[in-house]
């Protein structure tokens, strides 16, 4: 499918936490300093989603100045009660997201949903009513804001910044019902800033996978 339904918006809030899901899971968590794939897909989805459709991040260019900053919390453990804990957010997000979408083909069921220009077009209404549902960026309490932009446009801090490198990160999951098995795959890759833009490669050019747990698809009948 070529990407000529490619949708654009831009995406903002005042925290962010885009941590690997693997090691979310109680004690301190430390935000990467760029956004996940996994992520501008939630992100996405919660604008507009259908089975139908997979959401493929194509590129995302941070505007503002990347920060950090700690806020104190108190998670509940798993034997009971509440510990004090750190956690090291993004403050003051900004970035302009470029993605397309493409059929599922692991549901046969929603076939006859495979009409392009009509989600296309669902996508960018739902874009310009800053989406169908809450928008998270990377965790529950942190709030995000989606408003329809053409991506380049604008001036980002990072323009004419060079290229920044960054260590092994996480991309995404994949899905049972994405890939036609009943696993639950986490992915990682090395992103490359240039300028304040990253292109993200896309989920199956990931060569370094790890298997969470056996998960069967259970879509709905």
């Amino acid at each position: 499918m070529e990407k000529e339904n490619k949708v654009e918006f831009k995406v903002s809030g005042k925290y962010a936490l885009f941590t690997d899901p693997l090691t979310k899971i109680g004690g301190e968590k430390c935000s990467y300093h760029i956004p996940t794939h996994e992520a501008l897909k939630g992100v996405l989805s919660s604008v507009y989603w259908k089975p139908t459709i997979v959401w493929i991040i194509d590129k995302v260019r941070v505007m503002k100045r990347i920060r950090t900053q700690t806020r104190s919390a108190k998670p509940v453990e798993y034997s009971g009660g509440n510990s004090l804990a750190i956690y090291t957010y993004l403050a003051d997000v900004e970035y302009q997201v470029q993605a397309h979408f493409e059929w599922n083909m692991n549901r046969k069921d929603m076939e006859k949903d495979r009409n392009e220009n009509k989600h296309f077009f669902v996508a960018k209404r739902m874009i310009d009513k800053g989406g169908s549902r809450d928008i998270f960026l990377g965790a529950r309490e942190c709030q995000g804001y989606v408003e329809p932009c053409k991506f380049g446009e604008g001036k980002s801090d990072y323009d004419g910044y060079g290229e920044l490198s960054f260590d092994l990160m996480f991309h995404g999951f994949d899905y049972p019902d994405e890939i036609g098995k009943d696993e639950l795959h986490a992915r990682f890759w090395r992103p490359k800033m240039v300028d304040g833009k990253i292109d993200f490669i896309r989920p199956e050019e990931c060569s370094i996978r790890k298997t969470v747990r056996s998960m069967k698809a259970n879509p709905p009948e």
